[in-house]
């Protein structure tokens, strides 16, 4: 049935994109608004007493069609065999071997951060974010064939949210929208974090429903890539991952890496740093605890866990 539902997933995705891609907006953020403007008449509605039975019947329904067309659509991808089982070592990480690759990604990152463009603060900045774009359809061809055969289409089906201001209070960087197969992005985000989430939402746009599987997927995309901005941004998320998984059992390692960051690399993190706390609230927290039972409804472990990213790294490393 997961094989099914697999197949079914690269037919409605291909129709989907060819419906959607061209539009120059996010369809999926107009459907959820009309979908929000429908559930609270419908609720309103529920309040009256002449009204109340038809309209809870007809929220009841509205609720069940919009459940079936997403466990059709992208629900049941959660159940594919997972990743890990594909590589052929797994072995737990090490917090040894984690500090080795730290080193080694804070070495990479320093040297394609020289690579790349500022703006007149030094802070990194994107100067052509549809060559991203193309750079991540194209580089989905050659994922490495013992982990995916899944078929990318390469077609441009990238948004910005038109929820950009409120992604920004939310902590949530990027969606796919599993009704129309587009990928939104939050265009306000440190350009640090663009090109990285972009990665990773076209994974999703791949097949992959996993958040951590997205991260790795996004990971080999960027790592490999000759585009210097979706290479630096890739490098800069893996590192900060691995930093996480270290922090609460190596604080001081952790701190010493942050020393060692390159002027320019310093001055990025700044401004991430300045982003985040400049959105920082009761909205973020919501989110992030809705986001969390999310997640872990859907056979994840949550939203603040790198450790099964970890554990593909590491294994696909070691491999």
């Amino acid at each position: 049935m997961i094989s099914f539902f697999e197949h079914f997933f690269e037919i409605q995705k291909a129709v989907h994109q060819k419906i959607f891609s061209w539009i120059p907006f996010s369809s999926g953020d107009i459907f959820y608004i009309l979908l929000g403007i429908i559930l609270i008449y419908l609720i309103v509605k529920c309040f009256k007493k002449k009204t109340r039975n038809r309209s809870l019947l007809k929220l009841l329904v509205l609720f069940n069609c919009i459940y079936f067309i997403y466990q059709v659509c992208w629900g049941m991808l959660y159940f594919q065999t997972p990743i890990i089982k594909k590589l052929p070592a797994q072995n737990k990480p090490s917090i040894e071997r984690a500090k080795t690759l730290a080193l080694k990604y804070l070495e990479k990152c320093k040297a394609t951060r020289k690579l790349v463009h500022e703006d007149h603060h030094g802070v990194f900045i994107i100067t052509d974010l549809k060559s991203v774009q193309e750079e991540i359809l194209f580089q989905q061809n050659r994922l490495p064939k013992n982990i995916t055969h899944k078929e990318a289409p390469e077609i441009n089906s990238f948004k910005p949210s038109l929820f950009r201001n409120i992604m920004s209070y939310t902590g949530i960087l990027g969606y796919y929208n599993p009704f129309t197969a587009e990928s939104q992005f939050n265009p306000q985000l440190p350009d640090t974090l663009i090109p990285f989430t972009s990665a990773h939402e076209s994974s999703h746009q791949l097949g992959f429903a996993r958040e951590q599987e997205a991260n790795f997927i996004g990971y080999l995309i960027g790592t490999r890539s000759d585009n210097y901005d979706l290479r630096y941004s890739t490098e800069y998320f893996t590192l900060k991952s691995l930093l996480n998984f270290i922090a609460d059992k190596d604080p001081e390692f952790v701190k010493g890496i942050l020393n060692n960051y390159s002027p320019q690399m310093k001055k990025d993190r700044s401004y991430e740093k300045s982003f985040i706390l400049k959105h920082q609230g009761w909205v973020d927290d919501f989110f992030g605890f809705t986001n969390n039972l999310f997640l872990q409804s859907n056979q994840q472990e949550g939203s603040i866990t790198y450790s099964y990213f970890i554990d593909l790294l590491m294994n696909y490393e070691k491999d």
